[in-house]
């Protein structure tokens, strides 16, 4: 089996995220290829053929070049799937690759299992194991499902382009909003879900944050109710956050959230379901009521 992975370059410089593809293919087993396109000064670490087109030249996003690109190194190779990251890189090009090739795409997956590849369904709620009906498949896998992986092994360079311009032009990256707090930074963060009840219930969570010196963050459905600012969200549409603390509030545990927070150290989860999927991730599951048992640890801290 062959995987070619495809990297990701953004600003003028090598994202981290690259090596997720890496960490993917380890799991499935076989030999890979990269195809990145960037610079000389910003190269993977990573044990390999490496693809290297210019970014200079071929633009950091040009669906149309970077698909040329792609299906170049696919007739070179014969990659049994190609493989991005499920960011809006991989969103454009993914779909334009499957149609050229004729394979079947597989969206977001966030797992192996029973020789297929599980994905989210019903709202995250649910997994489901699906598999390609197609020799070739493409691939986008969700941001931080799989470990990171490095190599210092060394690679083989080969130097890749492709000719014409395309129909779309890039101007410029517009710069996310700031954020009010920087959680990805923070070593200690109570998160609060929908468990709370009611934002009322609010002030219990952040008082538990301000005794324990951490920060307040949340679940999807929180900020879109509103009781918080999205600055504060977690997961695949929030930030991602590798604390040396989580204290997961009420958070059930949806797929998307867990892609968030589950690179952290150490994860403490209070919900009244022993069996809600928060409980996979966490060191400690405190079966109890939020708004009984945060009140008596807040109070505890405080003596």
């Amino acid at each position: 089996m062959k995987i070619l992975l495809v990297g990701e370059y953004r600003d003028g410089r090598l994202l981290n995220s690259t090596y997720e593809l890496v960490g993917f293919a380890e799991q499935v087993g076989g030999d890979t290829v990269m195809l990145l396109v960037g610079s000389e000064t910003q190269l993977p670490l990573y044990s390999g053929t490496l693809y290297l087109a210019d970014a200079t030249v071929c633009g950091e996003y040009n669906p149309d070049m970077h698909k040329r690109l792609i299906l170049e190194v696919v007739q070179k190779e014969n990659p049994d799937y190609i493989v991005f990251l499920h960011s809006s890189y991989g969103w454009d090009l993914a779909p334009r690759v499957a149609a050229a090739l004729g394979a079947a795409q597989l969206s977001e997956v966030i797992a192996l299992a029973d020789g297929g590849f599980e994905v989210g369904c019903c709202s995250a709620k649910m997994r489901r194991t699906i598999k390609p009906l197609t020799n070739r498949a493409v691939i986008t896998i969700q941001a931080g499902a799989f470990a990171a992986v490095q190599s210092e092994g060394g690679f083989d360079l080969h130097k890749v382009s492709a000719e014409g311009a395309g129909r779309v032009s890039f101007l410029a990256y517009e710069p996310a909003e700031e954020r009010a707090v920087d959680l990805a930074k923070a070593e200690v963060i109570i998160a609060v879900g929908r468990g709370v009840g009611k934002k009322e219930n609010m002030p219990v969570i952040s008082a538990l944050a301000k005794a324990m010196g951490g920060e307040l963050g949340a679940s999807r459905p929180v900020v879109d109710a509103e009781w918080v600012a999205h600055s504060q969200q977690i997961g695949t549409t929030g930030q991602t956050v590798s604390p040396k603390l989580y204290v997961a509030c009420g958070i059930s545990g949806a797929i998307q959230h867990l892609a968030g927070m589950k690179k952290s150290e150490f994860v403490v989860a209070i919900n009244r379901d022993k069996d809600a999927p928060i409980g996979e991730v966490a060191d400690v599951l405190v079966v109890a009521d939020v708004m009984q048992f945060v009140p008596a640890l807040t109070a505890r801290l405080s003596n």
